[in-house]
């Protein structure tokens, strides 16, 4: 198949223009916002949720400051003892449609394609990537490190992608993620966007470029 680079039908010539909405749409981030949010990733990624006080150890704050930026910032989901079980793209609980990722043999949930994409460079280790096409229901799989995505199966599956309409808010599950998906083959993803007039399709190669814009959106100057 063509890839959407070259194929204009798929309506894509570049993800320049798809990467700096993206990037716009994500708050900014200070040194300690960054600290935080890698941390956030990295506990949840042990696939439970998360206390204040692991996240202000590893950021190396307090947990009221920890509690303040937490509060601040939208997409923020915590259980009823204050913990954090949903954050900027990954969970704790499955969601609808799954996207599972799998870290040394514990699993937490992405809340689109994109997230399966960005979350494991953040985390510093390969993550194995679990989803379902919407439309044939055939399994799509994939490994992701901050390097790239490699044992795509199958190899031709492709990721929808839409232009944010302004700055993540409490409703990105439902105004975004609910539209970055997977597809198994470019037949079930030009049926899936034929419906969505403003979507785009890009090879998971694509998608993993853009994914970079949110990890060193969140990740410059930390080690990994």
């Amino acid at each position: 198949m063509t890839t959407p680079q070259v194929n204009e039908e798929l309506g894509v010539t570049s993800i320049e223009p798809l990467g700096d909405a993206i990037k716009a749409a994500m708050p900014t981030l200070d040194e300690t916002d960054q600290r935080v949010a890698t941390a956030i990733y990295r506990l949840m990624s042990l696939g439970e949720p998360v206390g204040l006080a692991a996240i202000a150890d590893v950021a190396g704050i307090t947990v009221d400051e920890v509690n303040s930026k937490l509060d601040s910032w939208p997409g923020v989901f915590r259980d009823k003892q204050g913990r954090v079980v949903g954050f900027w793209g990954q969970a704790i609980a499955k969601l609808d449609p799954e996207y599972r990722l799998v870290i040394d043999g514990s699993t937490t949930y992405a809340w689109c394609a994109l997230d399966t994409l960005f979350v494991p460079g953040i985390i510093g280790k390969p993550v194995r990537v679990e989803a379902t096409d919407p439309i044939s229901g055939q399994h799509v799989s994939l490994v992701v490190d901050r390097e790239g995505a490699r044992e795509v199966n199958p190899a031709g599956a492709l990721v929808s992608m839409v232009v944010p309409d302004g700055p993540f808010g409490y409703d990105v599950i439902e105004s975004f993620c609910h539209r970055v998906l997977f597809f198994a083959s470019e037949e079930t993803g030009t049926k899936w966007i034929a419906e969505q007039p403003d979507a785009k399709l890009l090879s998971v190669e694509q998608a993993f470029e853009l994914s970079r814009a949110l990890t060193d959106r969140i990740t410059p100057g930390i080690a990994q």
